[in-house]
């Protein structure tokens, strides 16, 4: 039996498709297992509340009966009409190194794409922005961040060769954290809290940020909606996202800036990294993997960017300044050293310029891809 493309139909098969990188990369130091259970409920029509706007199929390469290969074919048809476009994205992207097998994988896609109408073939993208993006063409030797994902440098290679042309890049950044606040955060968010009438919301449990949490998305929508690939939020996803992340938030860890009136003009939020714990879980909960997981949420020494957003009307005004101060003061206090940014779009200068007051050094980088049907 040779190499055949088969759709994923039936349970079994899914779980084919989403336990398939577990091999691909059993014994690499630096692959960072999602969560299955996590995968499942983003993949499946039933669980994914993108699919009130999104189609999508599944499909797995076989050789002589083996997986050597998967990936997603989706259509997000709320992102194409905004923008006039008729892209068909590719996700989900794992493959053996087999140009053979890539072509194959492509090449189903591809046909799909034509028949539901779509000129161009773009990714790694998913449903959304919270979704995996990117092939890893820079730190193949550095561990992910917690929701960041990791592949064999041969992909861009092979992706390349077969004509696909660079869309957009995201580059990551490792920061040092420092041994203090400087003076200068200190003096200068006090300077802009007085100036612009503004404070940090006090939050001492998960439940004090839940009560930001309509203004926090009608922010996020209204300050992402121009970066690229992002998808405004309805309502069923922000419920979806609200559930998969106040688990492993820290109020410690979240900055919620707000005016006079107690309404949200900026937030930070951070999660401690959660890398070496989803490597031990292996993909599952039970029975040790939630241990792990809740033992890196009370100690470690590594923090991960999730979401910064600034409201337009505080733009270049030192807002920033203030998310920092609260989140350095804690990061200080509990023995975290490093930060971990999560992927930044390499021309979104308001982000990457955020690091250049600290010591730091972009050491990832990954790519999208656009290729004409």
């Amino acid at each position: 039996m040779g190499l055949v493309v088969k759709e994923v139909k039936s349970r079994k098969e899914l779980r084919e498709f989403i336990k398939f990188p577990d091999r691909l990369y059993s014994g690499n130091e630096f692959y960072v297992p999602a969560l299955h259970s996590d995968v499942f409920r983003t993949l499946s029509q039933y669980k994914n509340p993108a699919f009130e706007f999104c189609n999508a199929k599944y499909w797995l390469a076989y050789q002589n009966g083996e997986v050597v290969g998967r990936v997603a074919g989706i259509i997000n048809e709320r992102y194409n009409e905004k923008h006039n476009i008729k892209y068909v994205r590719f996700g989900w992207l794992d493959f053996v190194d087999d140009k053979k097998v890539l072509v194959a994988l492509f090449q189903t896609v591809r046909r799909w794409g034509i028949s539901q109408n779509m000129e161009y073939l773009n990714g790694p993208l998913g449903f959304s922005s919270f979704d995996p993006s990117g092939i890893l063409i820079e730190g193949f030797d550095k561990m992910p961040s917690s929701f960041s994902h990791y592949n064999y440098s041969y992909y861009s290679v092979l992706i390349e060769e077969l004509g696909f042309k660079k869309e957009v890049d995201w580059v990551e950044y490792s920061v040092k954290i420092p041994n203090a606040v400087p003076l200068k955060f200190t003096q200068g968010a006090a300077i802009v809290k007085k100036r612009y009438n503004l404070n940090s919301a006090v939050l001492k449990s998960k439940k004090d940020i839940l009560k930001y949490s309509d203004e926090l998305f009608a922010l996020l929508d209204q300050e992402y909606k121009d970066i690229y690939a992002y998808s405004e939020l309805s309502k069923e996803q922000r419920k979806k996202l609200i559930g998969q992340f106040v688990a492993i938030l820290n109020p410690e860890y979240v900055s919620i800036i707000v005016d006079a009136s107690d309404n949200v003009i900026a937030f930070g939020i951070t999660v401690p990294s959660l890398s070496k714990a989803l490597q031990k879980a292996k993909g599952k909960l039970f029975p040790k993997g939630f241990l792990y997981i809740r033992n890196a949420l009370k100690k470690n020494d590594t923090i991960d960017t999730l979401l910064i957003a600034i409201k337009k009307k505080y733009h270049n005004k030192g807002v920033n300044g203030l998310i920092f101060n609260d989140l350095m003061s804690a990061y200080i206090k509990n023995g975290i050293v490093s930060l971990e940014t999560t992927r930044e779009l390499e021309d979104n200068l308001k982000v990457n310029n955020l690091w250049n007051k600290f010591e730091y050094r972009q050491h990832k980088r990954s790519r999208c891809y656009i290729k004409q049907l």
